[in-house]
């Protein structure tokens, strides 16, 4: 039995570069291993507002639904799932360009391998704010297209929580969303000492989710300040959760002031479309080349934290499964998602929940309630 209704509403993109509409939409049937789920929360992604501000990513894919991070309850389950219940709570990453898979709508369906189960001591609007951001930090870390990290830390057994014993790491914006949890996998990895920076209002937020330092981005810029608070530890890599041109040649400069654990040494980070619209184009050209002149070399990334892509799911399965749940990392307090400001209204308050995200949000994650208020 389901409890889909025939049509639900929809903020929908009528043509690029427009503001969103309320419409009726309608979900595709159930395939095997999928689950429909009724959305209670949907979290706003800087990403949201670039693709409805600059009409990137869907081409001529329109009138289009986007948003992918989100959470909610099982509405229906199709064959073959037997890991979720109608009414289970759940959170996860949407996939954008698959209409029936995104969240700025109250149903959606997904594969049931890419869903987490919400634990009891989160709420729903702290629970949709994860994923999109935990699978870019993640990507980012241990993926092969990243640093490659690993074992990850999922992986107790085999020393997951050992692999940053002795070193140090550099995370660029740590306040941001995809930094919060960059900074709690690097804890979850073992590393000693994780040196991050953001405005004075956050450090003891941060500290809290397992920074060791937090410089002052206002008076504590220098390549040398993260030089000497790195000290003696060996750096393994400068994470770049903002990914500009300039943090990217900030983590070029400092690995060339520091011992580092690998004569391969990077800078990588998040994909960033404000000057970069092609998200397969790879790193700022001049950034890539900075790198290369360095003296030593740097090797600039850009990684995609598409968690369902099938190539990536190696890295994004395991902690879909490892994070949720009454036994995972968030109902035993070794992960905290980030701090929620609702924006009431429903779907009809999506544009300006896009609108705040764009005036610049730090330290919190803006959520929208698709059902209301």
């Amino acid at each position: 039995m389901s409890d889909i209704p025939s049509t639900f509403k929809a903020a929908v993109l009528p043509s690029p570069k427009s503001r969103h509409t309320i419409s009726d939409r309608s979900l595709s049937a159930l395939g095997p291993g999928e689950v429909a789920i009724k959305i209670t929360a949907t979290a706003i992604n800087p990403v949201d507002w670039k693709i409805r501000d600059q009409g990137i990513l869907l081409g001529d894919y329109y009138p289009a639904v986007i948003g992918s991070d989100a959470a909610g309850e099982i509405a229906a389950v199709g064959s073959d799932v037997s890991t979720f219940t109608k009414g289970d709570r759940v959170f996860f990453q949407g996939i954008l360009g698959s209409f029936d898979n995104c969240t700025f709508q109250q149903y959606c369906k997904l594969p049931a391998e890419l869903v987490s189960h919400t634990p009891n001591n989160i709420s729903d609007e702290q629970a949709a704010g994860i994923q999109l951001a935990l699978m870019a930090a993640l990507m980012g870390f241990y993926h092969s297209t990243g640093h490659g990290l690993s074992p990850g830390p999922w992986d107790v057994e085999n020393g997951g929580r050992e692999v940053g014993k002795g070193k140090s790491i550099v995370i660029l914006g740590g306040s941001s969303s995809v930094g919060q949890y960059a900074i709690q996998l690097a804890r979850l990895s073992g590393f000693e000492r994780i040196v991050t920076n953001s405005s004075a209002s956050h450090v003891e937020h941060l500290k809290s989710l397992g920074a060791h330092v937090v410089l002052d981005r206002k008076t504590q810029s220098k390549p040398e300040d993260y030089r000497d608070a790195i000290g003696d530890l060996p750096l393994e890599f400068v994470w770049d959760s903002i990914a500009e041109k300039e943090t990217a040649k900030l983590g070029i400069a400092i690995l060339g002031l520091v011992k580092t654990t690998s004569e391969q040494r990077q800078v990588v980070g998040v994909w960033n479309p404000n000057d970069n619209p092609d998200p397969m184009a790879g790193p700022y050209p001049e950034v890539v080349e900075a790198g290369l002149a360095a003296k030593p070399k740097v090797n600039v990334k850009q990684i995609l934290g598409l968690g369902s892509a099938p190539d990536k799911r190696y890295v994004s399965e395991p902690v879909i499964k490892a994070i949720g749940g009454e036994s995972g990392w968030i109902a035993k307090g070794l992960f905290q998602p980030n701090r929620p400001i609702v924006i009431e209204g429903g779907l009809a308050a999506v544009d300006e929940g896009l609108d705040r995200n764009k005036q610049g949000v730090s330290g919190e994650k803006v959520v929208i309630r698709p059902f209301g208020p």
